[in-house]
């Protein structure tokens, strides 16, 4: 298993950056080469196929692990079809239900699980939709967690990396664990510091950091990290004639400072990637959504009193709005959230459900119908609400500019010869399913 050293090394040449970080000092060895990798698209290069069919990859053969995973599923669906005694859990029955439940679904309109509902702060939980947006950070561990549990926990992780490489952790430590502009600001008072001293190194004024400065205690000790990077740039506390000070040694060689300037400079955020917190519903399971706070920039009030001027200014002026008036307004309720619910629904009556960033592509969405499908080597489509093809143009454009935001269904439909076959979601996606 890669070490948390080397990880946080790997942080440094995220940017494709031919540097090295040499040894500087006792305990201070920072090497690492720049490398960066691409894969395939999600369309494949072969074959002409009509711009509305989504074409997938081809997927090479299962592992052993894969298949191992994949009997140990279906094991476990049996043990479980077997132990439910009246509760008949068998996947026969789960295709039924969804069957009878369609039929029952023919007569409703489609159209009003796409409306977002908008609750009070004393709903219960348990009635929204999703439970909450969360995260996985494949750089610190494999848990799922909400963002703020991943701050605790990534702010924990970089402070324990401390010891083995103080200056490299320090820049993470400001960049993750403070405000943005916080950070900013911290960077580049701290580089005015060592660049002045990598400029002017004979100047002895250049050397002592007073702790009472105005600027220092605005946009450095008051910045997590900032602190310990000065210490490991080689700045330690004294105190002359009764005042504070950070004073720089020469012993460590200006060749750190440059190093330690370029680190600032490389550090990253790190990033979490949104868990899809996959969920395959029933029809009558697929209720109206209601979305978590999570979900939105706004908080709930404000978004409510915010649709409740709006709509009281337009019945009291009564104003006609043009097409430019409409768009605008859709582009201003859009950029109201963070995230959107996008449900997949299947010829069975099933639903898919995922959760995506606004600013996503549409081929993140077939790409998780993609993993999600019984044949992976079938051609689908994708059918907007209003009932048109997504084409493969469509694939690059944002779940925001498509207007698939804050919640929307997609339906799903095999194309060319995929069209004779009757399965769509693995073994492993209908387990998913809540009990009947």
């Amino acid at each position: 298993m890669e070490s948390a050293a080397n990880k946080i090394k790997k942080l440094f040449s995220h940017k494709n950056v031919n540097k090295s970080f040499k040894k500087a000092g006792p305990g201070r060895k920072l090497n690492d080469d720049a490398s960066s990798s691409s894969g395939p698209g999600p369309y494949s290069k072969g074959k002409k196929k009509p711009s509305d069919v989504y074409v997938p990859v081809k997927r090479d053969d299962l592992t052993d692990e894969a298949k191992k995973a994949r009997d140990a599923a279906i094991e476990r669906l049996n043990i479980k079809q077997n132990a439910s005694g009246s509760l008949n859990f068998s996947l026969k029955a789960i295709k039924e239900q969804a069957r009878r439940e369609l039929e029952q679904e023919n007569s409703k309109l489609e159209a009003s699980i796409c409306n977002l509902n908008i609750t009070s702060e004393d709903s219960a939980s348990e009635k929204y939709s999703v439970e909450g947006v969360f995260f996985r950070c494949p750089f610190v561990s494999d848990e799922i967690l909400s963002k703020k549990e991943w701050k605790v926990k990534i702010k924990a992780f970089l402070y324990e990396q401390m010891p083995s490489d103080p200056g490299l952790t320090a820049c993470l430590i400001i960049k993750n664990c403070n405000f943005i502009h916080l950070a900013e600001d911290c960077i580049l008072t701290l580089k005015k510091y060592l660049n002045n001293i990598i400029t002017n190194p004979t100047e002895t004024k250049y050397q002592r950091i007073r702790m009472t400065n105005r600027i220092f205690c605005e946009k450095v000790s008051n910045v997590e990290g900032a602190m310990e990077f000065l210490k490991a740039a080689g700045f330690k506390e004294v105190t002359s004639d009764n005042e504070a000070y950070l004073q720089w040694t020469s012993e460590y060689p200006l060749e750190m400072l440059i190093q330690l300037c370029e680190a600032l400079d490389l550090s990253e955020v790190i990033p979490l990637e949104i868990d899809r917190n996959v969920k395959v519903l029933l029809p009558s399971q697929a209720e109206p959504v209601i979305l978590p706070p999570d979900f939105f920039r706004l908080s709930k009030e404000e978004l409510l009193n915010e649709q409740k001027a709006k709509k009281s200014a337009i019945e009291d002026a009564q104003i006609l709005k043009t097409k430019a008036m409409r768009e605008k307004e859709q582009e201003r309720y859009v950029n109201r959230f963070k995230y959107t619910l996008i449900r997949i629904r299947f010829p069975d009556g099933l639903y898919l459900q995922g959760t995506f960033g606004v600013h996503e592509n549409l081929s993140n969405v077939f790409e998780f119908v993609l993993g999600s499908l019984e044949y992976e080597n079938s051609e689908f489509s994708l059918i907007s609400p209003d009932g048109s093809k997504f084409s493969n143009e469509d694939s690059e454009k944002s779940l925001s500019v498509l207007r698939l935001v804050p919640n929307s269904v997609l339906k799903f439909s095999y194309e060319n010869e995929s069209k004779q076959l009757q399965e769509y979601l693995k073994q492993d996606f209908l387990m998913l399913i809540q009990s009947l």
